[in-house]
């Protein structure tokens, strides 16, 4: 099997320990695994990657729910709201170039890698059970508009919006932002459906592994430190951004 088939396949799996575990974080690194392993268009990966993030993210709920960690409603009104702002995201797609796509992928990557870094852990401020619905609104539309457009799921904003805005219990918090980011990838699915073109066999065999790897990183995000998992993740993804913007110079320099 070819060295860079095999690390695509390793790294889907990791992809989905980490939803799995901390809720977020790995799905933002499905685009350049499909890219640069995977050796798909960039803007069809866009597409692919929410496919594969959608259905590691349902996975995760339904971990979740069984143990009573989802807020259906909050998750769904939010979720609502994403939705949105997701689909009118994959109409931005086709206004980039591949390689202008990437560059503004990394940078979003090395932002989210900084506050990653130096928060000092997840969010532990409880949910006050009461919704703030326009800061919902707002925090739904801007994380949906990131998933339609550059296909990241978006849980780091996504796990703090939904306990400071939208009243959810931390304990109830990753699961729910799970159903979030399904409910956002499906429909920056559906948008993207209209202008690439997806390798539906492709996508089935990485969502298969990833899915895999979000129910192995459930049951072990119950006993594992999520401040540590935050931070190695962080560094990795640092690292990731630092190679798409060296491989992005071309971007920058035109």
């Amino acid at each position: 099997m070819d060295v860079y088939l095999l690390s695509a396949f390793v790294f889907s799996g990791l992809i989905g320990l980490s939803l799995g575990m901390i809720g977020g974080g790995g799905s933002i690194i499905i685009l350049p695994v499909l890219v640069y392993l995977a050796g798909i268009d960039p803007l069809s990966a866009v597409g692919m990657s929410l496919a594969i993030v959608g259905a590691t993210s349902l996975a995760g709920v339904v971990f979740h729910y069984l143990r009573g960690n989802v807020d259906l409603r909050k998750g769904t009104l939010f979720g609502g709201f994403g939705a949105g702002g997701a689909y009118f995201g994959s109409g931005l797609t086709p206004l980039v170039s591949g390689e202008n796509l990437l560059l503004i992928f990394a940078l979003l990557l090395a932002a989210v890698a900084l506050v990653m870094m130096f928060r000092k852990s997840p969010p532990r401020m409880e949910g006050s059970g009461a919704t703030d619905l326009k800061k919902t609104a707002a925090a739904g539309l801007l994380v949906g508009v990131l998933t339609g457009f550059l296909g990241v799921g978006g849980g780091f904003l996504i796990v703090p919006a939904l306990a400071l805005f939208g009243g959810v219990e931390i304990g109830a918090a990753i699961g729910t932002s799970l159903l979030v980011i399904a409910i956002n990838s499906a429909a920056g699915l559906i948008g993207q459906f209209q202008h690439h073109p997806l390798d539906l066999k492709v996508t089935a065999v990485y969502g298969v592994i990833a899915c895999t790897g979000t129910w192995i990183g459930a049951r072990l995000g119950e006993g594992a430190s999520p401040e540590r998992l935050q931070k190695g993740f962080a560094w990795f993804a640092m690292a990731v951004a630092l190679f798409l913007i060296f491989k992005s110079q071309g971007a920058i320099i035109r």
